[in-house]
């Protein structure tokens, strides 16, 4: 080998580059809209990202409830027409209730003519009402998750597929058919969004990332991360090295700001649903307090918290929601700011 010749690239490097990580990367989630008012903020947001060179956008699907996105999908390829570079992610799309061949051929057309910019987080969903409202058992859901993943990365890989013989199987089931492939090869970056053992089991077998929500306190990560990775072992694979996490981060200098930002995210955690109606990881991350799930202060302290999450958890990709309760318009784009030419710089 010459030397002008690059190194071939290792596994890691691979997957690192799918993903487009270099150091601790940026991206922001945003959630559902309401109505168009609540839509043109979040489009803002998501422009002033791009112009920022933010890593990713990120939005989640979810039904019959405040604050969620019951077409992620649609609204990531509007937001890749007034955008430029960053990424185009999905928390938590719902496999379990959704035609895999649908979501294998909508996500193709979204990374295509978004020139490969697609990235997929992946869920299966826990309320009750989601699954009754769909004709689903929600026992099935496990296995739905499989299958349907099954079925989308053989659709990808070119080959016909039908839904003949799985659990989407119906009376009007088509006969195998193909679809067109996604820009990115094989297929855009996967991640698996999970709270209890059974999730992280799904994603390690798969040797896919799991993507750590929000609510998740630092203590509860860190468990959850040492299980996937002990279920990973070995293997070469994206999960052992793509460490996406989601998190609740306010900067400023003002500490009456911060206070009052603290306080609406604690009321904002009381105003959920009862524990008692949630699965035990999801009941125990709500119910603890704000402060062991949320980063709020000004930008040393957190910047010393957030590279407490780099060095415990391998973090590699932070995911922050901009609007937050108890802070105006103004003090969510300061924080903004903070967070892009303060605190990561530092991180890196």
């Amino acid at each position: 080998m010459s030397s002008s010749t690059p190194p071939p690239r290792t596994t890691r490097e691979k997957a690192l580059g799918h993903w487009g990580l270099d150091g601790v990367s940026l991206g922001i989630s945003v959630g559902g809209s309401s109505n168009n008012s609540e839509w043109k903020r979040a489009r803002e947001w998501v422009v002033r990202a791009d112009r920022a060179g933010l890593h990713s956008v990120w939005m989640p699907e979810m039904h019959f409830a405040p604050g969620g996105n019951t077409s992620p999908l649609l609204c990531l390829a509007s937001l890749a027409a007034c955008t430029q570079k960053i990424r185009l992610a999905t928390t938590s799309l719902l496999i379990p209730i959704h035609n895999p061949l649908r979501v294998a051929e909508e996500i193709a057309s979204l990374d295509q003519f978004s020139r490969g910019r697609a990235i997929i987080g992946l869920g299966r969903g826990f309320r009750a009402p989601l699954f009754s409202a769909f004709g689903i058992n929600p026992s099935t859901k496990r296995e739905r998750f499989d299958a349907g993943l099954d079925l989308i990365l053989s659709a990808w890989q070119g080959e016909e597929v039908s839904l003949e013989g799985t659990v989407f199987e119906t009376a009007e089931s088509p006969a195998a058919i193909k679809i067109a492939s996604p820009y990115q090869r094989p297929h855009p970056p996967l991640a698996v969004a999970a709270f209890g053992q059974k999730g992280l089991a799904q994603a390690a077998r798969r040797g896919l990332p799991y993507l750590a929500s929000p609510i998740e306190t630092f203590d509860q990560i860190c468990e959850n991360l040492a299980r996937h990775r002990e279920a990973i072992g070995e293997t070469p694979c994206s999960g052992r090295w793509i460490t996406p996490l989601m998190r609740t981060v306010f900067v400023s200098k003002d500490p009456s700001v911060c206070a009052r930002v603290m306080d609406g995210l604690a009321r904002e955690g009381r105003g959920g649903p009862a524990s008692a109606k949630l699965p035990a990881a999801v009941a125990r991350a709500v119910t603890a307090p704000a402060r062991k799930r949320v980063v709020v202060g000004g930008p040393e302290e957190v910047t010393e918290r957030l590279t407490q999450y780099k060095k415990n958890c391998g973090m590699n990709l932070l995911v922050v929601r901009p609007q937050l309760p108890g802070a105006n318009e103004s003090e969510g784009r300061t924080s903004f700011e903070h967070l892009v030419e303060d605190v990561m710089p530092a991180l890196n």
